[in-house]
């Protein structure tokens, strides 16, 4: 059993929301829609679901056509950011909400409750109010009142983005647990890198109403399809550089490619993150130390770097053809990152190295 998009399109009105996606969800499948806030990833979810209706293309089940087929007739689990939870009922009655409707008996019902409150780690709530639950009990809630029913396919639109970031983070790696365990077809819309990475076992990028790159995590992650699809996943610079025996040298520095990213030797465009340079006694790279910020687990540096205000490096703008300024991060200054304990402060001369998990292959 699959989902497939084909050619499937979205407008409103003048305004084109989905352009033309092309997607297929294999039984088991975890597929995870990630970018940036308003580049039609919920309208696409909508479409899915059966509440908009595609100006072109086609959402089809096993290749038969839903075009026809109402929402509460397609066999979809829905879960939306506030979870949309039944006051008025306690959390038993939320999650035995779709069997009631599907004519389960009380007796299968209430063993099918138990059975997903345990899986989601909520065992022996059955009798609490919602309205005295947290957010992210809440959310359990509502994942246990979708996957009550078993549907054929699950979709969630941005299911965490209201928590904490701590709780966010744990949540993501509970329902990546249960999605496995209970196999799951599932499609996520989320616009949060870690959540995608965490959940999916295939990350589809869009941005402006177009699916830009659909792959495994590492596999987008390391090697962006485009410019545009790496300043996304966070490569704040681009840079030529040259690769001989897998390792790239760029007017950074030289860095090891890691595994499956280094291609034939030859010319590439690397993508720098914010982690790309670290502070290292061993380093290539020889600076000044501008500005530190503090952060959870790290610190951020900015740093005035000779080699690097000559030709030769640019901001994204400049790889896509938009026009950036020339220079990283203008005026020969670099970001670098440091650990906390031992974080050099403004003045300090520091030497830095690049780093391959930073570092991205692009198109």
């Amino acid at each position: 059993m699959s989902l497939g998009l084909r050619g499937l399109s979205v407008r409103y009105g003048s305004t084109v929301a989905v352009a033309e996606a092309e997607l297929t969800i294999a039984d088991g499948e975890v597929v995870a829609l990630l970018g940036p806030s308003g580049c039609g990833k919920s309208t696409l979810l909508r479409a899915v679901a059966g509440l908009e209706h595609p100006a072109a293309g086609t959402v089809c089940w096993d290749d038969d056509d839903l075009a026809a087929v109402p929402v509460h007739r397609r066999g979809f689990g829905l879960v939306f950011q506030d979870g949309q939870l039944f006051p008025h009922r306690d959390v038993a009655g939320n999650v035995a909400f779709g069997l009631r409707m599907a004519g389960i008996d009380r007796a299968a019902a209430a063993e099918r409750v138990t059975e997903l409150l345990g899986m989601v780690g909520l065992a022996g709530y059955e009798s609490r109010s919602v309205t005295s639950l947290s957010g992210g009990e809440q959310q359990r809630v509502a994942l246990a009142r979708a996957l009550a029913p078993r549907p054929r396919l699950l979709l969630l639109d941005e299911p965490l983005s209201a928590l904490d970031r701590v709780l966010r983070e744990q949540l993501a790696i509970d329902l990546a647990a249960l999605l496995r365990t209970t196999r799951t077809t599932t499609l996520v819309v989320t616009h949060d890198h870690d959540e995608a990475f965490t959940l999916a076992d295939r990350v589809a990028v869009m941005t402006q109403g177009r699916l830009r790159q659909i792959g495994p995590p590492d596999e987008v992650w390391r090697l962006p399809a485009s410019p545009e699809v790496a300043a996304f996943l966070g490569c704040t610079t681009l840079l030529p550089a040259e690769v001989a025996g897998g390792v790239a040298r760029c007017v950074l520095g030289s860095v090891p490619l890691r595994a499956g990213t280094a291609g034939p030797d030859g010319r590439v465009l690397l993508g720098l993150r914010s982690t790309a340079l670290a502070v290292d006694p061993a380093g290539e790279l020889t600076g000044t130390v501008v500005q530190r910020v503090h952060r959870r687990d790290h610190v951020r540096l900015l740093v005035e770097v000779p080699a690097a205000g000559g030709g030769g490096v640019a901001g994204i703008g400049d790889a896509a053809g938009s026009g950036g300024d020339a220079g990283v991060g203008g005026g020969g200054r670099v970001e670098a990152v440091a650990q906390v304990a031992d974080a050099p402060a403004p003045g300090d001369p520091v030497r830095l190295a690049l780093r391959a998990d930073g570092v991205a292959v692009v198109g």
